[in-house]
């Protein structure tokens, strides 16, 4: 009987040794929630809430880009913070509605399937709200 106990003990002695060996390991190959990509920055998580200043001013960019979307949508006023949802509606509905506008440029002339300029408004807007991801 003892030495059923003593093999039970020293088994499990020694998978509690494995155990703590192996997770520091296994622990250190994921990165988080973050999505990693070879030559690639990480992605952040996006704020949970936006100043509506930097919505307005997002708005304005996307609006001047062209996008008939941010220019219908009204301009926060009177909130001290609103959902980040609300960045990144704008900044789908802007996106959709560049590559739908874009769709028959050459492929050299796009990038993410929308022109280089459309491009470059959608990352502005989104680097003014702080929003990586949409």
């Amino acid at each position: 009987m003892k030495l059923l106990v003593r093999t039970g003990l020293a088994a499990a002695v020694a998978a509690g040794a494995i155990a703590t060996a192996v997770v520091p390991a296994s622990a250190a190959v994921g990165v988080g929630d973050a999505h990693v990509v070879a030559g690639a920055h990480a992605v952040a998580p996006n704020p949970k809430t936006i100043k509506p200043a930097a919505y307005n001013q997002a708005r304005s960019i996307l609006a001047g880009a062209g996008s008939r979307t941010a220019a219908k949508s009204h301009p926060i006023h009177g909130k001290d913070d609103v959902p980040v949802s609300y960045g990144t509606s704008l900044l789908a509905a802007a996106r959709d509605e560049f590559r739908q506008t874009d769709r028959k440029l050459p492929p050299k002339d796009k990038k993410s399937d929308m022109s280089i300029p459309h491009y470059n408004a959608i990352h502005s807007a989104a680097k003014t709200m702080g929003i990586d991801k949409w």
